[in-house]
């Protein structure tokens, strides 16, 4: 069981990123798609969150709250509005109510693998990708606790079945920044002891900390316009840095997993 830390809007950054970059698989199936957040904590409050967040893109979605701890799902069930939201007792095998649909079309599982063993990941990432239906994500990552640092991975299931780690995403507030390496400490469990030299993780934030000094002259013009030139200076430099000055400009940094895959 995990600690249960949850504050109102932890989860903001990442919520934003769901209902951005996974847009289309929650538009794709023409039932209403499920998406289920996996060890939501002591409050159900990142649920309802979530809820309201992806029906601007999705107005049908049905959220799902999982926790193995009958008390939280007793809290969650005081505020559920089934079939929209519900909230049921389980873990990575991931269980969806009945008449919620066969499989999880989307699984979030924030500030869970933290308290793993890094070895121990690729066996949860396997175990929840197997509950997707096909085309499904699994975003697995981290964050502190007011939501102002956060990290996460993207994963999907092969042509094997085997888990896939898509991208990684790092997430900052960007008021009061002082050099992006800081999201380091919030990176998720498979990660999160590579900062290393000698790793991808570890050069991309060094990367990222350099550019961040190089560009400070554009700290007058405001650190998103400081972060945009960081995302152009890295990829010019050959790294596979996903999507565009729209989505830098509001904390996000989404690179390509093979860059930053533990050695």
């Amino acid at each position: 069981m995990t600690r249960g830390t949850t504050n109102p809007n932890r989860l903001r950054r990442v919520d934003r990123w769901m209902a951005w970059a996974l847009r289309d698989v929650l538009r794709a199936p023409s039932e209403p798609p499920v998406v289920v957040d996996l060890g939501y904590g002591a409050s159900p409050v990142t649920v309802l969150e979530l809820a309201g967040r992806l029906r601007a893109v999705r107005p049908d979605v049905r959220l799902v709250g999982v926790e193995i701890d009958p008390e939280r799902v007793a809290r969650g069930r005081a505020v559920a509005d089934p079939p929209r939201v519900d909230f049921v007792l389980g873990g990575f095998e991931v269980p969806v109510p009945p008449g919620a649909g066969a499989a999880p079309h989307v699984v979030r599982a924030f500030n869970v693998l933290r308290q793993y063993a890094e070895e121990e990941v690729t066996g949860a990432w396997a175990q929840v990708v197997d509950r997707l239906v096909p085309g499904g994500v699994l975003v697995e990552g981290t964050c502190d606790e007011v939501g102002r640092l956060a990290a996460w991975v993207d994963v999907r299931r092969d042509a094997a079945g085997r888990p896939e780690p898509r991208t990684l995403t790092l997430a900052w507030r960007l008021a009061g920044l002082e050099r992006p390496s800081v999201v380091a400490e919030r990176l998720p469990k498979a990660l999160i002891h590579r900062n290393v030299p000698g790793e991808g993780v570890h050069a991309l934030l060094a990367e990222l900390d350099s550019a961040w000094a190089r560009h400070a002259p554009l700290a007058g013009y405001g650190a998103r316009q400081r972060l945009v030139a960081c995302a152009e200076d890295l990829r010019a430099r050959g790294w596979p840095v996903h999507h565009g000055p729209g989505r830098w400009r509001l904390g996000e940094l989404t690179v390509g997993w093979a860059a930053v895959a533990p050695r």
